[in-house]
């Protein structure tokens, strides 16, 4: 990356400005970022002028890629109206309208601005709900920034503790202990271990938090086994699960979990609904988003924000979810399905370990060909990293832009060229894997 000098001098500017030169710490890249000047379609291009396809979009958010015409134009109308008033408007109703038809029978949804925001807001209404302070997640599983969700994040193997009853290990430094003791982690895809931990706590627990597709638990489906027995306990014990799907709700029209046959209770959303602006919600029932009303005394959990609904978003929102038809998901999909099928069968036939997961639309490169199915097992090896790194770089100078983890996603704007173009890059890239160990 050393013949890129404006992202290198762009870099050099921010380091004196921000702490690491950067804003979010999911677009660091030793030894430097690569900075983007402007995107159409599928492309994005760099400020050295290359140009890329993009299998990032934002990190899975810009489902109809970069700069749509409808949303544009559908955001383009709003700004001459205005962005963000002190008034409620019509276009919350409208976005609102839209996402319940598809998540039905969950019947109320609440606006913020982040699916971090979304996730902290479903576990407060749960413990409001509920009357219980704990909440249970899953090991290595995202959740977004809020403390009691991060627990138990990024372990390392000294600190696991058993595989039956991981140890529950703060994220930040100076995480308060107290928040520790009010997770309760558990082992993803594994039923059995998960419920005797869940009636083990049920007497406390407000919720269980699940992903139905956790893009750091190596990008694996939950099984349809272990969603109907988290479904089934938590319903025996009035404990309110809660589906994260700011990233998978793009699996299915209806959205991941409800497209597996299990309804949740109270559903985290962002990402694609926002069309490309700042979003997130919360769905639920009557009864449950009954917490957030102000109305009669009050609610039992306040919920503002200034930019929360604001026209934008919702006018963007709107036109991406009205574009996403079940026709526009079965093909997106499908491409992702022949992605994935394709890039696997490269693996194997040119020798290289590894493995590429996902479902849907999305997917994630491993450079392991051991099974995977929960975060110990796809814990990388330092060897198995420096192996990725080396397959990221390759794509990456060779215009196929996919993330530093190894996740990557398709949009609208592409077809079957695209694929095409990212395994004739991405067996490239293997060639020279196999040159280099062998």
């Amino acid at each position: 990356m050393s013949d890129m000098p404006r992202s290198r001098a762009l870099f050099e500017r921010a380091i004196r400005l921000m702490p690491g030169g950067n804003t979010r710490t999911t677009v660091v890249t030793p030894p430097h970022p690569v900075y983007a000047s402007h995107g159409s379609g599928c492309i994005i291009v760099d400020v050295e002028g290359q140009a890329r396809l993009d299998f990032v979009n934002n990190h899975t958010s810009l489902i109809h890629g970069h700069a749509h015409p409808a949303i544009v134009a559908a955001v383009t109308a709003q700004l001459g109206r205005g962005t963000a008033f002190s008034m409620p408007t019509e276009a919350e109703i409208e976005l609102a309208e839209v996402i319940l038809a598809r998540v039905r029978p969950l019947a109320q949804i609440r606006f913020t601005n982040s699916g971090t925001e979304a996730r902290m807001m479903a576990v407060k209404a749960a413990r409001a709900h509920t009357g219980r302070p704990r909440i249970a997640k899953f090991e290595g599983a995202y959740h977004g920034t809020y403390d009691y969700v991060e627990i138990s994040l990024r372990p390392g193997p000294s600190d696991w503790g058993p595989g039956d009853a991981p140890r529950g290990v703060p994220t930040a430094r100076g995480t308060p202990e107290k928040v520790r003791e009010d997770v309760v982690v558990l082992p993803f895809n594994d039923a059995g271990a998960s419920q005797r931990l869940i009636e083990r706590h049920a007497g406390e627990l407000a919720a269980v938090v699940v992903d139905p597709l956790p893009s750091q638990i190596a990008l694996v489906p939950a099984t349809l086994a272990f969603l109907g027995s988290l479904r089934e306990v938590t319903r025996a014990h009035g404990i309110l699960l809660i589906s994260d799907e700011v990233m998978s709700f793009r699996l299915s029209y209806h959205g991941a979990l409800a497209a597996m046959g299990v309804q949740p209770d109270l559903l985290c959303l962002g990402k694609i609904i926002g069309g490309g602006l700042p979003v997130g919600a919360v769905a639920g029932s009557s009864e449950v988003m009954a917490v957030f009303d102000p109305r009669g005394n009050g609610p039992a959990v306040p919920h503002g924000g200034t930019f929360n609904a604001n026209t934008a978003t919702m006018a963007a929102g709107q036109a991406a979810m009205e574009l996403l038809t079940p026709a526009a998901l079965d093909r997106l999909n499908a491409m992702g399905e022949r992605l994935r099928r394709e890039a696997n069968a490269a693996l194997a036939e040119i020798g290289v370990p590894g493995q590429v997961t996902g479902a849907g639309s999305l997917f994630r490169v491993h450079m392991t060909s051991r099974p995977l199915s929960d975060y110990r097992s796809a814990v990388a090896t330092v060897p198995e990293r420096e192996a990725y790194t080396r397959l990221y770089r390759y794509l990456l100078v060779h215009g196929i832009f996919i993330t530093s983890t190894g996740l990557g996603c398709l949009s609208t704007p592409m077809s079957e060229a695209e694929v095409d173009a990212f395994i004739q890059v991405f067996r490239a890239a293997l060639k020279e894997e196999a040159l280099r160990v062998g």
